[in-house]
């Protein structure tokens, strides 16, 4: 009788055991894979697959998209992803080539479709328009990131679609909060101090969003080549129109800026985060925490 008793304490044990574990294997095993071309893309990525999907990143934190060079390691990413989201627009214009090097066949999904891209004239080629990728940029915009996001997964992955679609839902609610505080804070700003320098062309979409003007002497892709007459266009209106500050990026050299301010007496205001979060010890290790740094740190020099 003993004996039995025993036998079946054992076997209670194991099966409350095995009832305690199979659940995490099981919810490991429905875990899916994803590849973002860069490190804003890939937080929004995280914030809608949650613990159902392991997100990697392939340009990484203050990494500048524009310039990367894939590596072989990118490559064999790729192939081993379930779905790929990019940027499109234009920005990762490596992308195509190392697609075909991957040999992936999983869905290539582009977030900023939906969008409507914002063109510009080129400098280097007056007449000629070039497309802006930096939508993210606009709030508003990120929000049709999350929503391409969302379905994208649901379409790899059926059986997390209420996951993503509740996952999706709690974001865009923090995204709604985040767009009612930058416009609260550019509402103080004074109408004429709304004119800010940055390196590159990375704001257009934040400007036309919040009625800010910035002013960049390099283009909308870091690649873009600035004439030494682009720049003293920009210090003469620095001076003329007495723009209180300029401010450096996190992915663009800062010398040109550093110039601009010691020519013009302009302080610099700090650094803006415009293609690429920081690292978690950063400023700005997520979308949110990048928008908001931004903003704050505007109307911290326009205001003073």
């Amino acid at each position: 009788m003993r004996r039995w008793k025993t036998r079946r304490v054992l076997l209670v044990a194991g099966l409350a055991a095995a009832l305690v574990t199979v659940p995490a294997a099981a919810q490991d095993a429905t875990r899916i894979s994803a590849v973002a071309t860069f490190s804003i893309l890939g937080d929004l990525v995280k914030n809608v697959g949650g613990d159902r999907v392991d997100v990697v990143t392939l340009v990484g934190p203050d990494g500048d998209a524009h310039v990367y060079s894939p590596t072989p390691g990118d490559a064999r990413k790729l192939a081993a992803a379930k779905i790929v989201f990019v940027n499109g627009l234009g920005l990762e214009g490596w992308m195509t080539r190392l697609i075909e090097a991957s040999g992936t066949r999983s869905p290539i999904v582009t977030v900023t479709n939906g969008i409507t891209a914002r063109k510009m004239e080129d400098e280097g080629e007056p007449g000629r328009l070039v497309i802006d990728p930096h939508a993210w940029q606009s709030v508003a915009n990120a929000k049709i990131y999350v929503a391409n996001i969302r379905d994208a997964l649901a379409t790899a992955d059926p059986a997390g679609t209420a996951v993503y679609e509740a996952n999706a839902t709690a974001y865009l609610a923090r995204l709604d909060a985040l767009e009612s505080e930058v416009r609260e804070i550019v509402a103080r700003i004074p109408a004429d101090r709304r004119r800010i320098i940055s390196t590159h062309d990375a704001f257009g979409y934040f400007s036309e969003a919040y009625r800010l003007e910035f002013i960049a002497p390099q283009g909308v892709s870091t690649e873009a080549e600035v004439s030494a007459r682009d720049v003293a266009r920009i210090i003469s209106q620095v001076r003329k129109q007495k723009i209180p500050a300029v401010f450096l990026e996190n992915v663009s050299d800062s010398r040109l800026v550093r110039r601009i301010a010691e020519e013009t007496g302009a302080k610099i205001g700090g650094t803006l985060y415009s293609d690429a979060l920081t690292d978690e010890n950063g400023e700005a290790p997520t979308y949110i925490d990048m928008v908001r740094h931004n903003i704050r740190t505007l109307s911290a020099a326009l205001t003073s």
